[in-house]
């Protein structure tokens, strides 16, 4: 006999790499659950309340930069994740969220915890699908997966109770291969003289550098040390820029302090790295800035620029 959808989820999550899944247990994810227990690969960690189950997901994505995943019953279970998947989503870690549902033949007769996670959970996802039919296994899974971790977010997938325990299609196409290596973005030549041209121009240049510094503290450091730069960062900046950093002058911010503060409104050159800083009252209002950041639209977004430029920040310094 053939496996369940159930036994196929965890199959092709344990291909992805995955080794636990947070959350409650509840009846429509007894099928779930159940082939978690058949197994040895994939643990299920139970926590008291189905937010904490999001939030531990979150901070294990965050830690290893590898696929988490979270799980909540029908109703009142899979809305309790809601918060900890917008922290998720905001921070950019890949987190998968299964949202179980009610029985489908019971979808849309006001049944008992009948909820609609695939609109709930729309705003806080990349990929957010109801799995309806089990044909639609693997692939679903499989795009809600690559989403997760090739767009650094949350994926979501809804699933009746009764729809995990129906026969896993025979035709299955292969489980995911591994993930391809971080590709090298940088911007073209013309800008990067642009940028270049800017910062030679500015008598008093800072740097404002957050999460997207992750990975290039050397690089960061030269250029500093090329401009004689103090380097300002944004909260979640910090881990990837202030140890081992002696132009570090602190954070900026409504958490901040004034080091960082001045080091940036006295500026006559901003050079914004990797950070989507949100407070534009912390900006300074005459310097020329300059933003680097992989994601075309976070460019000019919080402050007026005098040039952006799309690429990779240890691509782009080095």
């Amino acid at each position: 006999m053939n496996s369940n959808i159930a036994e196929l989820i965890v199959k092709t999550l344990a291909a992805a790499g995955v080794k636990r899944i947070y959350g409650v247990v509840g009846d429509s994810l007894n099928g779930l659950t159940e082939a978690l227990r058949k197994q040895k690969v994939i643990n299920w960690v139970t926590v008291r309340h189905e937010e904490v189950a999001a939030f531990a997901a979150g901070a294990e994505a965050h830690l290893t930069g590898s696929l988490a995943v979270c799980a909540g019953s029908c109703g009142p279970g899979n809305m309790h994740l809601i918060n900890g998947l917008y922290d998720c989503h905001r921070s950019r870690v890949p987190v998968l969220a299964i949202a179980a549902q009610i029985p489908s033949r019971e979808l849309g007769s006001q049944y008992f915890q009948e909820t609609r996670p695939e609109i709930l959970f729309k705003d806080c996802s990349h990929y957010c699908e109801l799995i309806s039919n089990p044909a639609q296994m693997p692939w679903a899974l499989g795009l809600a997966i690559q989403s997760a971790i090739g767009q650094r977010g949350v994926s979501v997938i809804t699933i009746p109770g009764d729809i995990e325990l129906l026969e896993a299609p025979t035709n299955n196409p292969p489980l995911l291969s591994s993930q391809p290596s971080p590709p090298t973005i940088s911007p073209s030549h013309a800008d990067l003289s642009k940028l270049a041209e800017l910062l030679n121009r500015g008598k008093k240049v800072s740097i404002l550098g957050g999460a997207g510094c992750a990975g290039a503290h050397a690089e960061l450091i030269q250029i500093a040390d090329a401009l004689k730069a103090p380097i300002v960062h944004a909260l979640r900046g910090k881990e990837y820029i202030e140890y081992d950093n002696p132009f570090d002058v602190g954070m900026t911010g409504l958490l901040g302090f004034s080091s960082g503060y001045y080091a940036i409104m006295d500026c006559d050159a901003l050079l914004m790295l990797g950070t989507d800083f949100p407070y534009r009252q912390f900006y300074p209002e005459k310097a020329a800035i300059a933003q680097v950041d992989i994601r075309a639209e976070n460019l000019g977004r919080r402050t007026r620029l005098n040039l952006g430029l799309v690429g990779d920040v240890r691509d782009t310094l080095a």
